[in-house]
């Protein structure tokens, strides 16, 4: 019987040990961009002909290549780039709203379709509204001119209208006698 307690007293000594973690060293992150973090230093090539030293007047310098520093690294400290570096959390920047994607519902594209409707509806009587704007204005220049055309009618109307009173009024009146001395004879029959 003794047997029997040693088995269910080997299997709790089994669970009773604790598991050991096995720590191993995180890998650095892979820095594929190094201008995330610093930018890196400028580099000029300068070609120079044969010269005479200006500090020497002894001493004369053959063509060579002068490399110059223009601008020495330094740190960049412009946010950056989301997932640029593993190991600062990415920031996310607030989206613009023109760029968002709209929501899509039956309530949003039930409006979007009759803000359509409404807009060419509103083209189409903007169009027709034109149309009629251009003949009304024809038809006002066609009225100026004709007016214009009347005036000049009633005036040659009135200018025939004196010259044909004064025609009618020097008709009327009496003739002048016609008694011119003549060498005939008087004629009898003659009023």
């Amino acid at each position: 019987m003794k047997t029997f307690y040693f088995i269910p007293l080997l299997f709790l000594t089994a669970c009773s040990t604790t598991p050991k973690l096995a720590l191993r060293p995180q890998q650095p992150p892979t820095a594929t961009d190094n201008r995330a973090v610093r930018y890196p230093e400028v580099l000029r090539a300068y070609h120079i002909g044969r010269y005479a030293d200006p500090n020497d007047d002894l001493v004369m310098h053959e063509q060579h290549v002068l490399y110059r520093v223009e601008d020495n690294t330094r740190w960049n400290l412009h946010p950056g780039r989301p997932g640029c570096d593993a190991a600062v959390p990415a920031v996310p920047s607030p989206r613009d709203a023109a760029f968002s994607p709209t929501p899509v519902n039956d309530a949003v594209l039930a409006e979007v379709n009759a803000q359509r409707l409404a807009t060419v509806q509103i083209v189409t009587q903007a169009r027709t509204l034109s149309s009629d704007l251009a003949q009304v204005q024809a038809a006002l220049q066609q009225a100026r001119t004709n007016l214009a055309e009347g005036a000049v009618l009633r005036v040659a109307v009135i200018q025939m209208k004196k010259r044909l009173d004064a025609l009618e009024a020097a008709q009327t009146q009496s003739p002048p006698s016609t008694n011119f001395p003549t060498n005939e004879p008087p004629d009898s029959l003659s009023p």
